[in-house]
């Protein structure tokens, strides 16, 4: 490596909306986030679906689907 052309580099703290931190290499000393692996439904499990205007109902008389069925 070239000497004096890298970003310094730092140890992190990366801290996320629901108040959990931990540290990663970066060459900022810290990161905030909205979402992390510990809040994120994907990883949670707990899927939130957000129904702007009637759009999951509308997509649900659409194509058939009824409350609790599964296709």
């Amino acid at each position: 490596m070239k000497d004096k052309i890298h970003p310094p580099y730092y140890k992190a703290k990366v801290r996320c909306a629901c108040g959990e931190e931990f540290e990663v290499g970066s060459t900022k000393k810290e990161i905030r986030v909205e979402i992390c692996s510990k809040c994120h439904p994907f990883f949670t499990g707990q899927q939130k679906l957000v129904d702007t205007a009637g759009r999951v109902e509308k997509f649900r008389r659409k194509y058939g689907f009824l409350e609790g069925e599964k296709k």
